[in-house]
């Protein structure tokens, strides 16, 4: 209601403009009373002050409307994107773009859209006040030019959207470049991943292309509906002063109409119509059509594949690239984790192993071959290198993916992994975490690490989710996950973490070898060579925790 009022308030100036300029000129300079003209033009200064204040007044009105539409979309984005089985690369872009676009746009067009209807409106209401005899004169080519507007919209749509598609496009593909950079780099496939980004950048560029022309044609609307008005009433201006349709100060208020009035509103109405509000429009069908929920709550029980016992993984011949024509960076991959154990993943820098982590996640899918994961990809809790901690109470941390945790579940979380003097340190479970930059990485990692134990997956992956802890640390914490009830898969961060397994899946030239630490040494050279590789590195005995990174 208050928007209402405050439009109703902006509406004026644009109404009595050209009536007070003929009155200050008729009335006032041409009838030889300077003093009478310059109150009339007075009362238009003050009418645009009064305007100038209305459009102030409105914002908070406008806020009303726009904020509690961008908390439902995030909130939309969120759950959408949680919703379902394996990760959508573009739902960071609908997040951190799309959803501010969609909060920038519609208060820009509640704002520009509003005040030029009001703006329009209140001219030809005026106009026809004023001089009832020039309104065929600008409504025919103001008609004329809403024609040919609505006939543009259909290509401005189609071009807007394929331009957001291939924005779409260029961002998964890019991020999904970036994510596997190690593996790109140690496989050798830069230029093929290269050659896939570039064509997608021109793609996108081509359909940038493509809309800048289908925009362009807006201009002769413009001219049509803004121009083709002022030039019809100067070249009938003669006629009408000559048979005193129109006096001259009624001329000049015709002017003002036409030039301040109708002319930048036809400009803006068309920028906005044909660039804001189809953007909107592509944006929100986007929204929509990416983030349907598949039902109320985000994080469901998981459910047992059929065949596949809760807690065993099998991989069936998995292969995995970065993109077409790019080598593969798991080749044929088969392996049986059984319910239960505990299983390291070993191999150099860049052979895939978190490439691994995420295809056990459901994060990304293989090329080829099949992850199958009893309980589903949602049976699994990943936890990668970088730990996340954000503002809030540590129990509120601790307990996000077991929000139902009890307080005794938490404890013995935290003294089981040795948290508990870091719990402590930061004032207990009701302590506030305001800023997780203050704490160490380890520190972070600790906290993600009694995150993930109290999860309910039947199977943890921790990829290099204890490379800053101390040798100590990370053995208590790998201990404590393999006694914990259900399967366990780690990323090895030291080769300690082999000796500690019940079976070490060796990754080496895109394939996989799953066997014991004692049967691997005698299968494979190239494990006993990484083996070796450490021991020389560390000084330490065979068994002992701690030592350096499985690089070569």
């Amino acid at each position: 209601m208050g928007l209402l009022v405050w439009s109703g308030v902006e509406a004026v100036p644009p109404l009595v403009s050209g009536l007070l300029v003929s009155a200050a000129v008729d009335q006032g300079f041409l009838a030889g009373r300077p003093g009478v003209g310059v109150a009339w033009l007075g009362g238009f200064g003050a009418a645009m002050a009064v305007r100038a204040y209305a459009a102030r007044a409105r914002f908070p009105y406008l806020a009303g409307v726009v904020e509690p539409l961008r908390n439902a979309l995030v909130e939309r984005v969120v759950r959408g994107a949680l919703a379902r089985p394996r990760a959508d690369p573009a739902a960071v872009a609908r997040l951190t773009e799309q959803v501010e676009s969609v909060r920038q746009l519609t208060a820009t067009l509640l704002r520009t859209l509003r005040g030029v209807g009001v703006t329009l409106v209140a001219a030809l209401v005026g106009l026809a006040l004023l001089a009832p005899a020039v309104l065929p004169l600008v409504l025919v080519p103001l008609l004329a030019a809403g024609l040919l507007f609505v006939r543009l919209l259909r290509p401005l749509a189609a071009g807007r959207r394929a331009a957001v598609l291939a924005e779409e496009r260029l961002a998964a593909e890019a991020g999904r470049a970036l994510r596997g950079l190690r593996d790109v780099q140690a496989t050798g496939a830069g230029d093929a991943v290269a050659r896939a980004l570039t064509g997608v950048a021109q793609e996108s560029a081509a359909a940038s292309r493509a809309l800048g022309r289908a925009s362009a044609l807006r201009a002769i609307v413009v001219a049509l509906g803004g121009r083709l008005p002022v030039l019809a009433v100067l070249a009938a201006a003669p006629w009408l002063l000559a048979h005193d349709a129109l006096t001259a100060g009624g001329l000049l208020g015709v002017a003002t109409y036409l030039l301040q009035q109708l002319d930048p509103a036809v400009r803006t109405l068309a920028g906005t119509v044909g660039g804001w509000l189809l953007n909107l429009g592509v944006v929100l069908d986007r929204l929509a059509e990416s983030t349907t929920e598949s039902g109320p709550n985000p994080t469901p029980t998981p459910v047992p594949t059929p065949g596949v016992p809760l807690g065993a993984v099998r991989l069936l011949g998995v292969r995995y690239a970065h993109g077409p024509g790019a080598p593969a960076v798991l080749d044929g991959v088969d392996a049986e984790f059984r319910p239960g154990e505990h299983v390291a993943v070993v191999g150099p820098s860049g052979v895939g192993k978190s490439t691994l982590a995420g295809l056990l996640a459901g994060l990304v899918a293989p090329t080829a071959g099949a992850v199958v994961v009893g309980g589903g990809p949602r049976g699994v809790a990943l936890l990668p290198q970088e730990a996340y901690v954000f503002p809030g109470s540590v129990r509120e941390n601790l307990t996000w993916l077991a929000p139902g945790a009890s307080g005794r579940e938490v404890a013995e979380a935290v003294g089981r992994l040795g948290a508990d003097g870091l719990v402590a340190r930061l004032g207990g479970l009701a302590g506030a975490l305001r800023d997780p930059g203050e704490l160490s990485s380890g520190e972070r990692q600790l906290l993600a690490l009694v995150r993930t134990y109290l999860a309910d997956a039947p199977v943890v992956v921790l990829d290099e989710a204890t490379c800053h802890l101390e040798a100590a640390a990370e053995e208590r914490v790998e201990r404590a996950f393999a006694a914990r009830p259900g399967t366990l898969v780690v990323v090895a961060h030291r080769i300690s973490s082999a000796l500690r397994a019940d079976r070490v899946l060796l990754l080496d030239g895109g394939r996989g070898l799953l066997a014991r630490h004692g049967d691997l040494q005698v299968l494979s050279p190239f494990y006993r060579e990484l083996v070796g590789h450490w021991l020389g590195s560390s000084r330490v005995a065979p068994g002992a925790a701690g030592g350096a990174g499985l690089a070569p």
